[in-house]
C-alpha cells in the first residue's frame, strides 16, 4: 500500500483561548507558517470575542476560517487545518495521530483549570489531555494577573506533569521600542521551546542585541 507522506516536514497544534493577549497567539501562528510548518488552529469562542476586542481582523465563521487564515497568513494550501471545538474526528483528538507538540496562546485560567481536571470538555482541552497522556510536549502560555492560589495550583499540577508553563511575562532588556518588540519577545521563547529557529529578538549577550546598562 503506498504511504502518502505530508510535504510539511512538521505539524504544530496552536490554541487561542479567551485569555487577553490575542497578539500572541496570531503573531505565533504567523512565524510557524513562516517557518514552512503545519499548523493544526484551535480557537474558542471566547477566544474569538478577544480577537475582535484587540485586534483589525474580522474572523469569519468556522465553515471560512481555515481558508481565510490561509489567504491573511500568506501559507501554503493545506498548511493551516482548523478543527471546530466539536470535531471529535480532528487528528488532534487521537494519540495515534496528533502532532507531538503543542501551545495554547494566550491560555485563560478556566482552560487551564479543565486540562489540570482531565475534562476535555471541547478539542482543545482533549487535545491537551491527548499531549500529556502521551507524553508530547505541552507549552501553555496564561496571561493573567494577578493569579490566585486556584491558577498557581492548576499550573503546579501541570507542571509537575511535565507541560511548560511560560508566561506572557515579557523583559525588557532587549530595550523593545514598540508593542510588537514585547509580542516577540514571548513568541521568541515559546518558539525557543518548541525548537523552531528565530531570529526576532536577539538573545542575551548577542552583540546585536545592544543592551543598555
Amino acid at each position: 500500500r503506498r504511504v502518502m507522506m505530508s510535504k510539511f516536514q512538521r505539524s504544530i497544534t496552536l490554541a487561542m483561548t479567551g485569555a487577553s493577549g490575542a497578539q500572541y497567539g496570531l503573531r505565533l501562528l504567523e512565524c510557524i507558517i513562516q517557518k514552512g510548518l503545519k499548523v493544526h488552529f484551535l480557537i474558542s469562542d471566547a477566544a474569538r470575542i478577544v480577537v475582535a476586542s484587540e485586534t483589525d481582523l474580522d474572523l469569519p465563521d468556522d465553515s471560512e476560517l481555515e481558508e481565510f487564515l490561509t489567504l491573511n497568513f500568506d501559507a501554503e494550501p493545506g498548511q493551516i487545518v482548523v478543527s471546530t471545538s466539536r470535531d471529535w474526528f480532528s487528528s488532534v483528538a487521537s494519540g495515534s495521530a496528533a502532532p507531538q507538540s503543542m501551545v495554547i496562546c494566550p491560555a485563560s485560567g478556566g482552560t487551564i483549570s479543565a486540562i489540570a481536571s482531565g475534562a476535555s470538555n471541547n478539542l482543545i482541552e482533549r487535545a491537551a489531555d491527548v499531549a500529556i497522556k502521551e507524553r508530547y510536549q505541552l507549552v501553555v502560555v496564561p496571561r493573567e494577573t494577578p493569579l490566585s492560589e486556584i491558577h498557581l495550583e492548576n499550573m503546579l499540577k501541570l507542571a509537575r506533569l511535565g507541560v511548560t508553563i511560560l508566561p506572557a511575562s515579557p523583559g525588557f532588556y532587549h530595550d523593545p521600542e514598540k508593542i510588537s518588540d514585547l509580542i516577540d519577545f514571548i513568541v521568541a521563547r515559546v518558539l525557543d521551546h518548541l525548537d523552531i529557529s528565530q531570529d526576532i529578538v536577539p538573545r542575551w549577550g548577542d552583540d546585536t542585541g545592544n543592551l543598555k546598562h
